[in-house]
C-alpha cells in the first residue's frame, strides 16, 4: 500500500480562475504578497466590484530582498483584522507567481487548509522586449486594478 504525500499547497490557478473563485466564494481572500513599492508604483488588484478588499502582506522585505521573518504571523494578523474565517480559501498573488507560490506553501504549512497560487501573477513574465504583460496575468486579463 503506497502512502500519499501531502501537497505543499492547493495548486496554481490562472488570474481569471482566481477572480471567478473570489467572486463565487463569500469567504475567499486575495493576498497580494508583493512589496510596498510595487503596490504603490505598479498597482493593486481591486476587489470592490465583488464587495471585497485585497490583503497586502509583503513576502520579501523591499530594502533587503529577503523573506520577511514573520510572514505567517503578519498574514494571520491581516486575516484576523479582515474578519476572514480560519478555513477561508486563500489566493496568493505577486508579480509573476514565484513569491506567491512560496507564500501559498508557507501558509499551507502553517495550517491554512486551502491556499492557491495565481500562476502568472499581477503582471506575468518578461517578454522578449523585457516588458511584463503576459496573457493570463491579472492586468493582461483586464481584471480590476488601480494604481496610486
Amino acid at each position: 500500500m503506497s502512502q500519499e504525500t501531502a501537497k505543499p499547497y492547493a495548486g496554481d490557478l490562472s488570474a481569471r480562475e482566481a477572480w471567478e473563485a473570489l467572486n463565487q466564494s463569500k469567504s475567499a481572500v486575495l493576498v497580494d504578497v508583493r512589496s510596498k513599492a510595487e503596490w504603490a508604483f505598479v498597482g493593486v488588484p481591486v476587489l470592490s466590484p465583488i464587495g471585497k478588499q485585497t490583503l497586502l502582506v509583503e513576502w520579501n522585505d523591499f530594502s533587503t530582498g529577503t523573506v520577511v521573518p514573520d510572514f505567517v504571523g503578519r498574514l494571520n494578523a491581516a486575516l484576523a483584522e479582515s474578519g476572514a474565517a480560519d478555513d477561508a480559501p486563500l489566493y496568493f498573488i505577486c508579480r509573476s507567481g514565484n513569491r506567491s507560490r512560496n507564500a501559498a506553501i508557507a501558509a499551507t504549512a502553517a495550517g491554512h487548509p486551502t491556499c492557491f497560487n495565481i500562476e502568472l501573477g499581477f503582471e506575468g513574465l518578461l517578454d522578449s522586449e523585457r516588458h511584463r504583460n503576459t496573457p493570463g496575468s491579472w492586468k493582461a486579463e483586464g481584471l480590476p486594478w488601480e494604481q496610486s
